[in-house]
């Protein structure tokens, strides 16, 4: 399944993602911004995250163009993807939230939108005008982040286009079963932000114990976990020897009583907000 950096999973649509990128969440506007980018896409990853309450597309932006100019890659093997902010979800204001997030990434095209948390009334109105961007032809994969269940079926039951990607804090400690089991039985990828937890796992003791046995760091250890569970995962770092070897998972496999061991450190253990109190 994934045997090296650039390896993809295909969503519904068709449309390949890697299953490994680069998240960049608090990392503001300047030259580590545009350097940890830069590094990542040179050292082999090709998906890039973002979003515009990140406040940082302008500086991935011109860090995509740069490694483009310096690389020697082209766009078309980027997989760049931006979120819709809660003040901006409605029809025509998450039509022009895209207009908005293009226009400072400097892109013609995003090849993913997300709505960014299911703010209740809302988030109908923002899936519409995400499936008349995509009908549009103007991004590559249309889906959505910090959805449960309830807002993945009510959203199913009036889009003509079905989500292909549910993005949300997915970790050891939180595992979130049943939406993952919802997902993958509508075909909706399951993306992890979050993966490791903002490193509050690195001391964990059977994290620790797997790490010695395999030979791999903590971080390591988990981000295989989320591969051989079929989660995209976008841990995020502007440290060039992190994002090397965070990106170094790809030489081993994690045995199947291991996978389970992990899974059972769940806890329903939140770092970021709970998706149904939604008050900013």
């Amino acid at each position: 399944m994934t045997n090296n950096l650039q390896a993809t999973t295909t969503l519904s649509n068709g449309v390949k993602m890697p299953w490994f990128g680069l998240g960049v969440f608090k990392v503001e506007e300047g030259p580590e911004l545009v350097n940890a980018v830069k590094f990542a896409i040179k050292q082999g990853y090709r998906s890039i995250d973002t979003a515009a309450i990140y406040g940082n597309e302008e500086g991935v932006g011109q860090a995509i163009r740069e490694a483009i100019n310096e690389f020697g890659i082209t766009r078309e093997e980027l997989f760049i993807t931006s979120k819709v902010w809660n003040s901006d979800l409605g029809y025509e204001s998450t039509l022009k939230a895209y207009e908005n997030s293009l226009a400072k990434l400097g892109l013609d095209y995003l090849d993913l939108f997300l709505i960014h948390w299911p703010v209740e009334g809302k988030y109908k109105d923002a899936w519409r005008a995400l499936e008349t961007l995509y009908k549009a032809g103007r991004v590559k994969a249309i889906g959505v982040s910090n959805f449960q269940v309830h807002h993945l079926e009510d959203v199913l039951k009036n889009a003509e286009i079905k989500p292909m990607v549910n993005q949300v804090e997915y970790h050891p400690r939180l595992t979130q079963a049943e939406v993952k089991a919802f997902c993958d039985k509508n075909g909706i990828q399951f993306e992890a932000w979050s993966p490791l937890m903002q490193g509050q796992l690195f001391d964990h003791p059977l994290l620790k114990v797997l790490a010695i046995k395999y030979n791999k760091s903590v971080a390591q250890i988990i981000l295989r976990w989320d591969l051989q569970n079929g989660v995209v995962t976008i841990p995020k770092s502007t440290k060039e020897q992190r994002i090397i070897e965070n990106s170094s998972i790809f030489d081993f496999e994690l045995k199947a009583e291991d996978l389970d061991q992990i899974s059972s450190l769940n806890e329903n253990h939140r770092v970021g907000p709970n998706p149904d109190n939604i008050d900013f």
